[in-house]
C-alpha cells in the first residue's frame, strides 16, 4: 500500500510540474539521505522535469555508486568522486558513507528511470521502458502513460503503451475502468498478459468484472494453444534432427556393416571437442572480426578428427571382429571408456564452453509465445544438408557403389576386384566422420564434456533399429517421428513419463515389426 501511495505521488508530481529545472545540491542530498518516504518524495519532485544530470544521478543510485558525507553527495566513477550537479571532481572523505537503497527505494528509482526513458529519442529505449512499466502496472501511472501516448509516433510503442494503460486501469477502483481494461487486455495474445489477468482475478471481488477477466483469459488461451502446438512441433523436429545426426553414422557402421559400435557417442564427443579447439584457435590467433566464422571452419575439422579416429579403430580392432557383433560391442565399449579418459586427461573432467556465433544467437519470433532459436534452426538445416550429402555419396558415387556392393555380397565384390578391406575402412571412417559432425552441432545447443556421447548412444541405436537396419529413409522417419512424439507426450505428461512412453512404444513396435519401418537388406539380414 505504501509503495502504491509513493508511486501515485511520483506520477502526480511528474504531471503537475510546469517548468523544467536542473538538479540542485539540496535535491541530490534529499534523494540520497533521510527516511525512505522523504527520499521518494524528493525523487518525485526532482524527476518531474528532469535534465540529463538528474537522469545520470538516478542511474548512479541504481548502480550503488553514490556516497555522502554531511551536506555533500558524491557520485563514484572509476574510484573517483564527482559532484552530481556540477560534475566537478571532489576529494572523497575517508569516512564517507554508502547510500543504501531498500526495495521500496529501488522500486521508486526503477519507476523514475522508466518514466524518464519514455521521453527518449531512441525507439528501443522507449519500448524497453514501456515493457518495464507493463510488468509492474499501477493506476497512478496512467496519467503519465497518457502523456507519453499523446507524444508517441511509433505505432508499435504506442500499442505497448495502450497495454500499459489498460494494465494500470485493471486495478482501478472504478468498475467501468476495470471492465474496459479486461476487454482491452483480452485482445492481446501474450503470456505476460494472461499472467497479469490471473493475478488480478485472484484479488477481484466484483462478479461482473471477474467474469470479464475470465473471458479475457479464455480468449488468450485459445490463441496461445496454437503457439504451444507450433512450439511442440518445432521442438520435436529439432530433437529429431539431433537424433538424425547422431544416428546417421550408426546407419553405416551398424546398419550396413553390422558393427555394434558402443564408441559412437565418443566419436561425437571428439567432434564436439574439435569444435572447441577450433574456437580456441580463432580466439587466440585470429582477429575478433573473424570469430563468427569459427564454426564453418570447425565442420571439416570435426569430420576429419572423428573419421581419423574411426579409421584407426577399424584398422586396429574392428577388422578382426567382423561377423561377431557381441565381440564388437564389448571391444568398442572398452574403447569408449579409453576415449573418455583420454579427453579428461587432455581437457579436464569439467565441461568446456563453446559459444554460438553471433549469427546463431537470438531467435525468430513468429507469435507472442513462439520464438524459434536460430541455433536450432541452423541445426535442422545442417542435418538436412548432411542427410542429402550422405544420400548422394551412398547412392551416386563410386565409393557408395563399392560400399553397397561389399555390404550385399562381399565374396562377389572381392571377385570383381573391389578391395573389401579398404572399403570397410572408408565406410567406417565415413560413419565416424558423420558422428563428428553430430558432435559439432551438439556443441551449439548443450554442454561439451567427456560424457556428451552417453546421452545419445542409446537413442541412436533405437532410431536405427526402428527405422530398419541399413535403411537411410527409415532412419529419417524414425528420428523425426520419435522426436515429435517425445515432445508432444512431454508437454502432456512431463519429460520422464515421455521417455518411458517412447521406450514402451519402441518395444511394442519392434515386437510387432522386428525388421523396422523398412525391411532389412544386406549383411545384417543374412547374419
Amino acid at each position: 500500500m505504501l509503495r502504491r501511495i509513493l508511486h501515485g505521488a511520483f506520477a502526480a508530481t511528474l504531471l503537475t510540474a510546469l517548468a523544467a529545472h536542473a538538479l540542485t545540491r539540496d535535491e541530490a542530498l534529499a534523494i540520497a539521505t533521510g527516511d525512505t518516504e522523504e527520499r521518494v518524495a524528493a525523487l518525485n519532485k526532482a524527476v518531474a522535469q528532469a535534465d540529463d544530470k538528474t537522469a545520470a544521478f538516478i542511474q548512479a543510485l541504481q548502480d550503488d555508486a553514490v556516497k555522502f558525507k554531511d551536506e555533500q553527495v558524491f557520485v563514484m566513477k572509476d574510484d573517483k568522486a564527482f559532484d552530481p550537479v556540477s560534475g566537478a571532481a571532489l576529494k572523497l572523505p575517508e569516512d564517507a558513507e554508502d547510500v543504501v537503497n531498500n526495495n521500496l527505494m529501488r522500486g521508486a528509482l526503477d519507476a523514475a528511470q522508466a518514466a524518464l526513458q519514455l521521453s527518449s529519442q531512441d525507439d528501443a529505449v522507449r519500448a524497453a521502458a514501456a515493457q518495464a512499466l507493463f510488468k509492474e502496472p499501477d493506476e497512478s501511472r496512467v496519467p503519465l502513460v497518457d502523456k507519453a501516448l499523446a507524444a508517441e509516433t511509433n505505432p508499435k510503442i504506442k500499442a505497448q503503451l495502450e497495454l500499459v494503460r489498460a494494465a494500470g486501469l485493471l486495478g482501478s477502483s472504478d468498475k467501468a475502468r476495470r471492465l474496459a481494461a479486461a476487454k482491452d487486455l483480452g485482445s492481446n495474445r501474450n503470456p505476460e498478459t494472461k499472467l497479469l489477468l490471473n493475478q488480478r482475478l485472484a484479488d477481484e471481488t466484483d462478479a461482473e468484472v471477474k467474469a470479464a477477466i475470465q473471458l479475457a483469459v479464455q480468449n488468450i488461451d485459445a490463441s496461445l494453444v496454437w503457439g504451444d502446438r507450433l512450439n511442440a512441433v518445432f521442438s520435436g523436429v529439432s530433437l529429431g534432427s539431433v537424433l538424425l545426426l547422431a544416428a546417421l553414422g550408426l546407419a553405416i557402421t551398424y546398419g550396413l556393416m553390422g558393427v555394434i559400435n558402443m564408441a559412437h557417442g565418443e566419436l561425437m564427443m571428439i567432434g564436439a571437442y574439435a569444435t572447441f579447439a577450433v574456437q580456441g584457435v580463432f580466439q587466440k590467433f585470429l582477429p575478433a572480426s573473424l570469430f563468427d566464422w569459427y564454426l564453418v571452419a570447425a565442420i571439416p575439422v570435426a569430420f576429419c578428427a572423428s573419421a581419423l579416429v574411426g579409421a584407426i579403430l577399424e584398422r586396429g580392432v574392428i577388422r578382426f571382429l567382423y561377423g561377431r557383433p557381441l565381440e564388437t560391442l564389448l571391444a568398442t565399449w572398452g574403447i569408449s571408456l579409453m576415449l573418455q579418459q583420454l579427453v579428461r586427461s587432455l581437457f579436464g573432467a569439467q565441461n568446456v564452453g563453446v559459444e554460438n556465433p553471433a549469427w546463431m544467437s537470438g531467435g525468430l519470433q513468429l507469435l507472442s509465445n513462439v520464438t524459434l532459436p536460430w541455433n536450432r534452426i541452423c541445426i535442422i538445416i545442417f542435418a538436412g544438408l548432411v542427410l542429402l550429402a550422405m544420400g548422394w555419396l551412398i547412392g551416386r558415387t563410386r565409393l557408395g557403389l563399392f560400399v553397397r556392393g561389399v555390404t550385399q555380397n562381399r565374396p562377389i565384390a572381392s571377385c570383381m576386384g573391389v578391395n573389401t578391406a579398404r572399403i570397410d575402412t572408408y565406410a567406417f571412417a565415413l560413419g565416424s566422420g558423420i558422428a563428428g559432425l553430430a558432435g559439432c552441432a551438439l556443441s551449439q545447443i548443450g554442454n561439451v564434456g567427456p560424457d556428451l556421447g552417453q546421452s545419445y548412444i542409446v537413442d541412436s541405436f533405437m532410431v536405427v533399429v526402428m527405422g530398419g537396419v541399413g535403411q537411410l529413409a527409415g532412419t529419417v522417419y524414425a528420428a523425426l517421428g520419435l522426436g515429435i512424439l517425445n515432445k508432444f507426450i512431454e508437454g502432456w505428461a512431463g519429460a520422464v513419463l515421455a521417455k518411458i512412453a517412447v521406450l514402451v512404444f519402441i518395444i511394442i513396435f519392434i515386437q510387432k515389426r522386428p525388421q523396422g519401418i523398412f525391411a532389412v537388406k544386406g549383411r545384417s539380414a543374412e547374419a
